[in-house]
Order: structure tokens, then sequence, then C-alpha cells
């Protein structure tokens, strides 16, 4: 099958989304489609997916112009959309939700419970996979609802298969699971449009590029003849920094020290401190216990054992409420699930924390929350329509700006960050570092959890390294290292030798 969409023009109003794109995919490639936050990708797939219409321009599939007017017109020329909000009920079967919508039945009427598992029992072993059909979605990790996700668009005949961030939530060992299962599929002659702000992973598996910047195509190639800075060049428009940003800093007061923190399984004896004005990293790998870990000190996640301290003083927070009243703030992980509120607009996502901070007599300040979001949307550089759009109108990095200016208008003494640039542009990375340096240098504490070790390595001043719910090994300066970290993530020992220097020792 060959795709190719000529001159595509698409506005909303007054706002000219894309403008004169065309684009192109055939069968057995993958072809990376890239741009920041904004840039006009997601509306030119959700055309090409059936659900959006274009302004102007065609759609041409296998030398005949198309029309689609709905998704399913878009399946059944044999395009497939896996969208970053996976599309699975956990509490059915595997089989079941392979089927869902195109259920097969018996001569009475009734489902062909038998006949639906043989058929997905059939597709694993053609993609080479060693799933029970009968194991239920919520047993799955979250590579395997992908790869469970690829098989449906699969037993549906799809052809082309347009996949929206798919690795932004996994491990590394998730990821390969799944980079594994793509190139099962381009054997089989599937195309794949790979939507990713990971530039790594781009190099690592897509075979063409397109670029957008502003609704424009800016760009387009072959993978083997760009590095990762070229990509970022072309995506933002300039040379992106990769330098290390850490510098030195006099340190103020101690803000958190937890002394023995327990709460079995997740994490056991945990002991650190962290001052005013500094950068933590907090890392590991899949089930380290890292976001338990900060999710109970910020008092979601019940009471544990051991001792925790805020500002020298012994605290034990019950709530989240009472968490944020003594200066705590956490951005979490999950955007869709535990940041946003898709039925309010932006100004409501923004400012739902300062509610009661900035009451007036137990009456919502409205104009006091624009004027503060106002300043962080500037800051951050959020780009958006008006304050009363639905906070869904905006791409996932500019709601994850959102979220984090949200807790900024909080004004917090400890600020922990799950995951901070999940989803989000290589432009948009640069500014919530940005951010992160200016609230070290205005004395605020802050915690950044991640499992991308080269952003520990740029933006913190030490790496604490967790791995199964313990903290490993503690790293700064020149011994943190990605290598260093991944030794400590698996369970490994650095041993320092007489001269100073580090070697690793594993012990499993």
């Amino acid at each position: 099958m060959r795709i190719e969409m000529n001159h595509i023009n698409k506005a909303f109003g007054r706002n000219e989304v894309l403008r004169d794109v065309s684009f192109s995919i055939k069968g057995g490639e993958i072809c990376a489609l890239l741009g920041e936050n904004g840039a006009g990708k997601s509306t030119l797939m959700n055309i090409l997916g059936g659900v959006l219409k274009q302004d102007s321009g065609s759609i041409v599939i296998n030398d005949h112009e198309v029309n689609f007017q709905s998704p399913a017109d878009s399946q059944k020329q044999g395009i497939a959309f896996i969208h970053q909000e996976l599309n699975l009920i956990n509490d059915l079967p595997i089989y079941e939700n392979m089927f869902l919508g195109r259920e097969l039945k018996t001569k009475s009427g009734a489902l062909d419970l038998e006949k639906m598992q043989k058929e997905t029992a059939r597709m694993f072993q053609k993609m080479k996979l060693e799933l029970n059909p009968t194991t239920m979605v919520h047993d799955l990790d979250a590579s395997y609802k992908q790869i469970v996700e690829i098989c449906k668009a699969m037993m549906a005949n799809a052809s082309i298969i347009i996949m929206d961030e798919p690795t932004t939530s996994l491990t590394e060992q998730e990821i390969e699971r799944v980079f594994t299962m793509m190139r099962t599929m381009k054997e089989h002659e599937v195309g794949i449009i790979f939507i990713s702000h990971k530039l790594n992973e781009v190099m690592e598996i897509c075979d063409r590029f397109v670029v957008l910047r502003d609704g424009n195509l800016v760009t387009d190639g072959n993978i083997s003849d760009v590095s990762t800075h070229d990509l970022a060049r072309y995506m933002v428009g300039y040379d992106v920094r990769t330098e290390s940003l850490r510098r030195e800093k006099k340190l103020g007061e101690e803000v958190l020290r937890v002394e023995g923190l327990t709460s079995e399984p997740f994490f056991k004896d945990i002991d650190f401190s962290i001052h005013a004005g500094e950068i933590v990293g907090f890392t590991g790998l899949l089930g380290d216990g890292r976001s338990e870990l900060f999710q109970t000190i910020f008092g979601a996640e019940g009471i544990p054992e051991g001792k925790l301290c805020l500002n020298g003083d012994k605290v034990t927070i019950r709530s989240t409420t009472q968490a944020i009243e003594k200066g705590i703030a956490y951005l979490p992980r999950n955007r869709k699930e535990n940041a946003i509120i898709k039925d309010m607009n932006i100004i409501e996502n923004a400012s739902i924390v300062t509610w009661p901070i900035f009451a007036n007599r137990g009456i919502i300040y409205a104009e006091k929350h624009k004027e503060v979001f106002e300043s962080h949307r500037r800051t951050l550089r959020i780009k958006m329509g008006e304050l009363t759009d639905s906070i869904n109108s905006l791409s996932g990095g500019n709601q994850q700006k959102v979220v984090l200016a949200k807790w900024l208008a909080a004004n917090p003494q400890l600020l922990i960050l799950d995951n901070p640039t999940q989803g989000v542009d290589v432009g948009a990375k640069e500014d919530i570092y940005d951010i992160i340096l200016k609230l070290a240098d205005e004395k605020i504490a802050i915690v950044v959890l991640s499992s991308e070790a080269h952003e520990i390595i740029r933006v913190c001043d030490r790496a604490l390294v967790m791995y199964h719910g313990v903290i490993q090994g503690e790293l700064s300066g020149q011994d943190m290292t990605e290598h260093q970290i991944m030794t400590l993530a698996t369970g490994g020992k650095l041993l320092e030798e007489e001269e100073g220097h580090f070697n690793e020792h594993i012990e499993y």
C-alpha cells in the first residue's frame, strides 16, 4: 500500500494549523513524524484517520483519491490509529478486546468465544508472541497493552498503522519489546507512522523522517543521513543545547529529611535529605518504588513507618491537602489520569490548587488566578487559545506545562516532579529545564523522578538510584554517568578503588 497526502490545509477559525503539507508512507517502512507540540502532527494524522476533514488538499491511496467522512472510512482502507490513550477494556480478556465491535458469533447468535480465542492465538503466533489470549488486560504491563493494540489493528487487516507516542510511559525493556513487534510488522509489509519526541528512538527504529514546524513541512529525508542534533534543530528552528546544566550553587537550609521511611512492599529503610536550592534526581528501573515513595511523602499513599522532617520539624502528613499547606507540590507522572481534569478548561486546570489560597471570603478570586497564570504562561511559552478553551484543545506538551504552572502558582518550598518532560518535545524540555534551574536559584528544593538517565545527569546536582524499593547508591559530579546509573539500577554496587575512581562489581 502507498498513501499520499497532497497539499493539505486545515484551519480552526483564524488559526492555520496546517499549511500546504504533503506527506507519504508505503508498506514496509517506518516513518517518523516529528515536530514540537502544536506543530500540526496530530491534526495531520487525525485527517488521515478520518477524525477531521481537511479544508483543501487530497488523500490518495494506491493512485486512487479517497474522501474520508469518518474514522470507519479510514479503517476500511486499512489505516489504524493507535492513540496515546489505549482503547482497551481492563476487565476483559485479551481475545475479547481483540474483537471489540466486530465480535464473532455462532449460528445461534451467541458469541463464539472459542473461535475468537483461536484467531487471537493464530495472530500471536504470526507475530512471534508468547501471549495467552485468555489473560486479563489489567494483568498486562504497558508494553503488552501496546502490543495487543497493534495485534488488534493487524487483525483488522491494517496496512498502515499510526503510532502516537507509543513509548511515552514505557521502560527501556518494554520499549525494546514494542520495537521488536514493529520490526515484525515491517517484515509483513505494514507501514508505520511513528510519532515521538524521543529522538534516540527515532534514530534506532525509523527509516525516514518528516518534520513539521508551525503547521509547515520543514524537511524530510532518510534517517541514515541525519543525527539527533539535526532532527532537534529542524524541529525547533535553532540549535538545541546538549551540555550539562549543572552548576555550582550555594545551598540553603535543609528542607526535607527522611529517616528509615518504609512502606512495604514498595520501599524500605529510605534515608536522604534535600536542601533549599538543590536539585536531587531519583532514578531506576520499573518497580524501583520511587513514585510510591514520593506519593507517600505527599500524603497520597497512607502513613509510612519512619521519620519525616520538614524544615527541621518532625511531621506526619495524612493527606495531600496537608502536604500542600506545608509547602509541598507534586507533579504526577501520569498526566492524563492524575494531573488534568478533562471536563475543565485551561484556567480552571491551572488554578485548582490555589483556589483556597487566593480565595476572597470563600469566593474564588478569578482575576488573581488569571494574573498568576498569565505570568507562568509567558515563562513556560504555553501555546494555547483562550483561557476558557478546553484543556483537551492543547497538545500533550502544553497540557504538561499547564500542570506545571498549576503547582508553581502554589509557591512550594519542595517541588516533586515525577517524569516532568513526559511527552514533550525537545524545545519544551529545555523550557522546563530552565524553569527547574530558575526555581533552584530561588531556593526551592526540587526532586526530579525520571527513568531517563541523561535527563538526571543534565539537570540534577546528584542522583539517588533505587533498586527494588531501596536506595542502591548515590552519584554526583563526574561519577554521575549513564553507565554508573545503570549499574546501580540493576542491583550492582560501585566499589571505590584507592585511586579514587569507581569500579563496577555486579551483584544480583
